[in-house]
């Protein structure tokens, strides 16, 4: 399953994408994902008509930068927003998205993407909300899910719908829909900011979608038009398809739109939609409000830990002493304040729920009180390493997927190939003296064509 919207964009075939890339909103919305140098290829190639030299643009590029240009390449490829012709060594933006673009960037187009960024209600709504009411709307319904995702207790289920698709997206796991518990990845998911939890879901929304009878296209483009819309203000129904009509049910279980009843002519998007295509900078100011409210900012360091696995938490957010007592055994709460001990026993039951040693890590040092923060390391080494033991108990091996490199002619092949991997982030082991070497999954591709392009030339 992708893990990001991107990884998931990569996945689709070039004809789905083709269709998504006649929707302005997505096109722009896609174009911000992009990695930086990716984008100022993009806007390069925008208002030119034919084919772009590689020469031209690799004479951009410090050899400091080499790795952020492979990426950037490898980016746009996956997306298919460039077609590379390898003899004329030029490249070409793809002809549909580059039109969208010109169009969501010069707000041109035809009729028919008048509305391409959502259609605002021409009528005054006798119930209009403001930005805090939706704000409130979308932290209760997100708070929810999280909630029920640790096992607060006495909180209230969310919708049938998001149930099955946490159990479906592998963050819970249980017989039943009634009898669930976390997962691994859902504790990865808990250490996520708010903007990647909502896409980890949506993703898996997207991936069902065809189950559902909707259409995948309709899905992203009605997705990526809701990051597009502005905050506080009603959208009409009328301009919907009938596939983002249904949509509209499943998005206020998440939060992301408000309706005042089911059957409202209009929506409101709230803040979890409409920071879901931002870059990271305006996403950190945007959000800061959804986080505050559901205990992820503010809580940034709470947490002390002694060399004697003494527990010191200073909060009062119940999501977030519920995490706790995922691995952590509690034993006093007050006003503002909990404690409790990390033991062999209390790790150990986190790791037989899925939960890696070192997620337990990373969140004890995300959330360490400033105090700590100042010490370096920002933990104890000695419970660290315990941590580390325990889970060593518990899991002797660990297999990484990826491709073997071997049996290069000479030395100098094997260090050209080798340098160029470990240059573009790829590389995870090598052995000199054999000439081999071990690559990401991801890498292979880009290897075997470095392979093709200098060595087989």
């Amino acid at each position: 399953m992708a893990s990001s919207v991107q990884e998931h964009l990569e996945g689709l075939p070039e004809a789905v994408l083709t269709r998504l890339y006649q929707a302005p909103a997505t096109c722009l919305a896609i174009f911000r994902l992009l990695p930086a140098m990716a984008k100022s290829m993009v806007m390069s190639m925008l208002f030119s008509d034919g084919p772009v030299k590689l020469d031209d643009i690799e004479l951009w590029v410090s050899p400091s930068s080499r790795r952020l240009y492979a990426e950037a390449m490898k980016k746009l490829k996956g997306l298919h927003l460039i077609k590379e012709r390898h003899q004329a060594r030029t490249i070409l933006l793809n002809p549909k998205f580059r039109s969208s673009l010109k169009d969501a960037i010069t707000a041109g187009g035809s009729s028919a993407t008048k509305h391409a960024f959502g259609a605002p209600c021409d009528t005054e709504d006798k119930h209009k909300v403001d930005i805090a009411f939706l704000d409130k709307h979308a932290t209760e319904k997100w708070e929810a899910i999280l909630h029920y995702m640790v096992g607060t207790p006495s909180t209230e289920a969310p919708s049938q719908g998001v149930l099955s698709l946490l159990l479906h997206s592998g963050l819970m796991e249980g017989r039943s829909i009634r009898d669930m518990t976390i997962t691994n990845s859902g504790f990865q998911f808990l250490l996520q900011d708010v903007n990647a939890q909502i896409w980890t879901l949506l993703i898996q929304y997207l991936n069902m979608a065809s189950s559902l009878q909707m259409d995948p296209v309709d899905v992203l483009n009605f997705v990526f038009m809701l990051g597009s819309l502005e905050l506080g203000k009603d959208y009409t129904l009328s301009v919907l398809s009938d596939t983002q009509v249904k949509m509209l049910e499943d998005l206020r279980d998440f939060g992301l739109v408000y309706q005042r009843k089911s059957s409202s002519k209009r929506f409101y998007p709230t803040r979890l939609a409409t920071t879901l295509t931002s870059d990271k900078s305006s996403l950190r100011g945007a959000s800061s409000a959804m986080d505050e409210a559901i205990g992820t900012k503010g809580q940034g360091g709470f947490v002390i830990l002694e060399t004697n696995y003494r527990v010191y938490a200073y909060t009062d957010s119940p999501l977030q002493i519920a995490v706790l007592n995922l691995f952590v055994h509690l034993k006093s709460r007050f006003a503002n304040m909990v404690t409790g001990h990390i033991t062999r026993e209390s790790v150990r039951n986190a790791l037989r729920n899925g939960i890696q040693g070192e997620q337990i890590i990373t969140y004890l040092t995300v959330h360490a009180h400033p105090q700590m923060q100042k010490n370096d390391p920002v933990l104890p080494p000695t419970v660290v390493d315990q941590i580390r033991l325990w889970q060593l108990e518990m899991d002797r091996l660990r297999a990484t997927e990826g491709y073997l490199f071997k049996d290069f002619k000479s030395f100098a092949d094997y260090k050209l190939v080798v340098t160029y991997a470990g240059e573009v982030g790829v590389l995870l082991w090598q052995d000199a003296n054999k000439r081999r070497f071990f690559v990401s999954s991801d890498g292979g591709q880009q290897i075997v064509e470095f392979v093709n392009r200098k060595l087989k030339a």
